[in-house]
């Protein structure tokens, strides 16, 4: 945005350079996974809980848990009807069925308590801030670095896709191992201690690189979603700043910017998505099953769908995916870009009083 500073990302305002620090950055970015996270949250408990109804997960059956900002593999520890232990958020008994999705939010809240929509939110949070902070950081940073302006014009339509792209690798390589380690404490329900051991003896094993299992189908989907997401949002931005004919857009366009810009890159994206899914729920089996259990290529994954289902076997779910990604990406970026609004008002107002 604007100039740039080696301070980080920067907007020119009335001929002044008001720039944010990537501190700043990195709270902005935080702020959103956080709010993005509580607010979507209860979408994929009230998904699970209706899916369980339907098909009832048995004691070790691996599922996929996504909020739309981040995914996890997750196992049901108390399937068969064993209740001695806790009963836990993607797997509690209601006297009465669900009927729908306004039923399912209903009866939880009432029988449950409002709280257990949001029982999934602390696995979410431990992985969601953290790769959503270098997320957004590494994407301003890199989009700065090529030289990007506000608007597309100019042969400038590459950058942002070009900065999502190397931000998304960056940020799921970065984060891959500890999902992989989260996951694997889930399955096993081992203490710190136990996994660390474990996590040793696997790399002495299989080496280094068996840290970053399932890195490949993470990043089939979600690389090209970042490039389409970025462009789209960049889009968006500069046909609304064209139409006010000022640097900058409210916190409503960005959130109608975010949302369009997610559900078209979410729909075209979807078979990646379809692909992504199977094979991570395949690898969360093997890891339940401590390596007993071989995985097929993601080659011979999308055979088999295409064989067995068709092509509409990778469109599956369009309507689910749209639902989640769209509200998680308007209110990711929204809130994103009012907190850095708020620090660039905080820091022209500090550069004004030193001025004085």
């Amino acid at each position: 945005m604007g100039d740039v500073s080696s301070n980080g990302s920067s907007e020119k305002s009335c001929n002044t350079v008001i720039s944010i620090t990537p501190w700043q950055q990195m709270i902005s970015s935080c702020s959103g996974a956080i709010l993005t996270s509580f607010f979507v949250t209860p979408l994929d408990v009230v998904k699970i809980r209706l899916q369980a109804q339907n098909s009832p997960m048995k004691r070790g059956q691996c599922f996929l848990y996504c909020n739309g900002l981040m995914d996890h593999v997750c196992w049901c520890r108390n399937g068969n009807g064993n209740n001695t232990k806790p009963v836990h958020w993607y797997k509690r008994g209601l006297p009465q069925p669900f009927t729908g999705t306004l039923d399912a939010f209903m009866k939880i809240s009432r029988q449950e308590g409002p709280t257990s929509l949001w029982s999934g939110l602390p696995p979410t949070l431990v992985m969601a801030v953290p790769a959503t902070v270098v997320y957004f950081t590494c994407y301003e940073q890199f989009r700065n670095k090529l030289g990007y302006r506000d608007g597309l014009e100019q042969g400038q339509w590459w950058k942002p896709m070009v900065a999502g792209v190397t931000a998304r690798t960056w940020a799921v390589t970065l984060i891959s191992p500890l999902e992989m380690v989260r996951t694997k404490m889930q399955s096993e329900q081992l203490s710190y201690t136990a996994v660390w051991k474990s996590v040793k003896k696997m790399v002495r094993r299989d080496g280094v690189i068996r840290l970053w299992m399932g890195l490949g189908p993470t990043l089939l989907r979600d690389v090209p979603f970042s490039a389409l997401y970025w462009f789209g949002y960049e889009s968006f931005r500069s046909m609304l700043q064209k139409i006010h004919g000022k640097v900058g857009i409210n916190f409503w366009e960005n959130f109608f910017a975010g949302a369009a810009s997610g559900a078209i890159a979410g729909v075209i994206t979807l078979p990646f998505d379809v692909i992504k899914t199977h094979r991570q729920i395949e690898l969360g089996d093997m890891m339940n099953l401590s390596g007993e259990k071989q995985t097929s290529s993601t080659f011979r994954l999308i055979q088999n769908l295409y064989r067995q289902q068709g092509v509409t076997s990778l469109f599956t779910g369009i309507v689910p995916r749209v639902v989640k990604v769209a509200p998680a990406c308007a209110i990711m970026i929204s809130s994103y870009e009012y907190f850095k609004s708020m620090f660039r008002e905080h820091n022209r107002l500090m550069q004004n009083s030193l001025a004085i």
